[in-house]
């Protein structure tokens, strides 16, 4: 008697709920998750909220679009609203992919496709620390997907969501210029593109991008690039073929390790070595014309590897998740090299795999939160009280000022986490680097006063030299040590700090 899983019949019979299933129930987790157990911002992700909260133009991390939107939805719904951003991202994304994938391979092919985009790690675990990165994952799908039905398939009103798509990619972050060119290229090398740019639309749609982008290249031409400008004419005097080498390799090695589920589920539902007759359950999909094909592998492989090798050049580390927006099409490329016949072995193990893909790392998280600090001692990021520092440091000020706290200086990680915590959503001074932070000055420093902030090591509280350096005038308070939610082997929190007084107060 044949057997066939839950998963292979509602594939079979309910594609279109099986993506939308796959797809939210991803989101979901990785939403629930910090929101119920991350009492800090993860990774990067208040400094993304200290610089949305000044809406400038562009700043020294590049365009600003991601940025407004981490604090638009900060203050809308406070962190669970920003993860929720971020799963949107996501599961817009998806939905991009899913939607070029049909029009390319098929319903059902599609939804392998992007049950095989669980298993790249870039597309679950970091998605939580809403960025430039996550929010480029959808724009990249969308881009290619307009660009697919502007070219591909002949209509020519997607040039000018293409246009729009193009100018938010842009205004979000620099590296979507490597797509476009990418894009540009196949355009230019086919017939079928160099048909295309005979009507006027292509040229319409690039008078489009220009005027999305027209506020952010003001900032650029008002001398708003020239610190990154700067920054990679130095290192690409101080390039070193060797070690630059090595380190590309190493970023190569990070992108075959940010597919290793997609690769673990490929292996498991292959028939190789298989003695029984075949009798797995198959997907058959029509002939996929050569411009398709060459448009899904390019855009799946070539983003990709010139991402890495212009981080070596600029000297930059780059985590999985900056490469998530470069692995948008990995799911696809898969499914159209397997052929027009997917066969799916091992139903139940492969369908317990991808369960198991999908839960695993949050559950390994929860218990990272759980156990480390009993068992390690280990201190993660994730588990620092923000909402307590951010009330006591915004409380002191304001009691004896008589003013609500504005600035914030001093270590610019844990000055950024206060930030967050605050009621009254201070700006972050980096004392460091002040080009960094151009929304505060002298001025503003005098006039409205500042909290400065410093990891103590003892009960002393003496700031470090470099903030006794910048800030001498500056009486250090008696360090304040907080609670963690779990405390287990761990010390407080202990914080140094000190106080600037507004000139008004008293």
């Amino acid at each position: 008697m044949l057997h066939v899983s839950l998963f292979i019949e509602l594939l079979r019979s309910r594609p279109r709920a099986t993506f939308w299933f796959a797809t939210l129930a991803q989101a979901f987790v990785w939403w629930l998750l910090p929101s119920l157990f991350y009492s800090a911002p993860p990774g990067e992700l208040a400094d993304v909220l200290a610089l949305g909260h000044e809406f400038q133009l562009g700043t020294w991390r590049g365009p600003p679009l991601a940025y407004w939107m981490a604090e638009i939805a900060f203050r809308i719904a406070g962190m669970p609203g920003v993860y929720l951003l971020a799963q949107t991202c996501v599961a817009l994304a998806y939905w991009a992919v899913f939607s070029l994938a049909r029009a390319v391979v098929g319903i059902h092919h599609a939804v392998i496709a992007v049950a095989l985009m669980i298993g790249v790690s870039a597309m679950t675990l970091p998605t939580p620390e809403f960025g430039p990165s996550v929010m480029a994952m959808p724009l990249v799908a969308l881009m290619v997907l307009h660009f697919w039905r502007a070219v591909g398939e002949g209509r020519r009103s997607n040039w000018f969501l293409l246009a729009v798509t193009i100018g938010l990619l842009l205004l979000t972050t620099y590296a979507g210029l490597i797509l476009i060119a990418v894009l540009l290229a196949i355009l230019v090398a086919s017939a079928r593109g160099r048909a295309t740019l005979r009507t006027v639309e292509p040229w319409m749609a690039g008078i489009v991008v220009i005027v999305t982008l027209l506020p952010h290249i003001i900032w650029l031409d008002a001398g708003g690039g020239e610190g990154l400008g700067s920054a990679l004419l130095r290192r690409w005097r101080d390039i070193d073929p060797t070690a630059d080498a090595s380190r590309w390799l190493r970023m190569l090695a990070l992108l075959v390790l940010a597919h290793a589920g997609l690769v673990v589920l490929v292996v498991l539902s292959a028939g190789w070595w298989m003695r029984k007759p075949d009798t797995a359950p198959r997907f058959v999909r029509g002939a996929i014309g050569p411009f398709a094909r060459r448009l899904v592998y390019l855009v799946a492989t070539i983003p990709a590897l010139v991402a890495t090798l212009v981080a070596v050049l600029a000297g930059e580390r780059v985590s999985v998740g900056a490469l998530a927006p470069h692995l948008m099409m990995s799911g696809l490329a898969t499914v159209v090299a397997a052929g027009p016949i997917i066969a799916v072995h091992r139903q139940r193990i492969v369908g317990f795999a991808w369960a198991l893909l999908l839960l695993l790392p949050p559950a390994a998280m929860i218990a990272a939160i759980v156990t480390l600090p009993w068992v390690a001692g280990v201190e993660l990021k994730v588990a620092m009280p923000a909402a307590d520092m951010g009330q006591f440091f915004a409380e002191s000020f304001e009691r004896r000022t008589g003013r609500p706290l504005a600035i914030v200086a001093g270590e610019p990680q844990l000055a950024a986490v206060v930030a967050v915590g605050a009621p009254s959503r201070p700006s972050v001074y980096d004392y460091l680097r002040p080009d960094r932070t151009p929304w505060v000055t002298e001025a503003d420093i005098l006039a409205n006063g500042a909290v400065v902030l410093w990891t103590a090591s003892d009960t002393a509280g003496a700031p470090p030299p470099e903030i006794r350096a910048r800030f001498p005038d500056i009486v250090p308070e008696l360090p304040r040590a907080f609670d963690r939610a779990i405390q287990g082997r761990l010390p407080l929190t202990r914080i140094g700090w000190g106080m600037i007084r507004p000139r008004a107060a008293p």
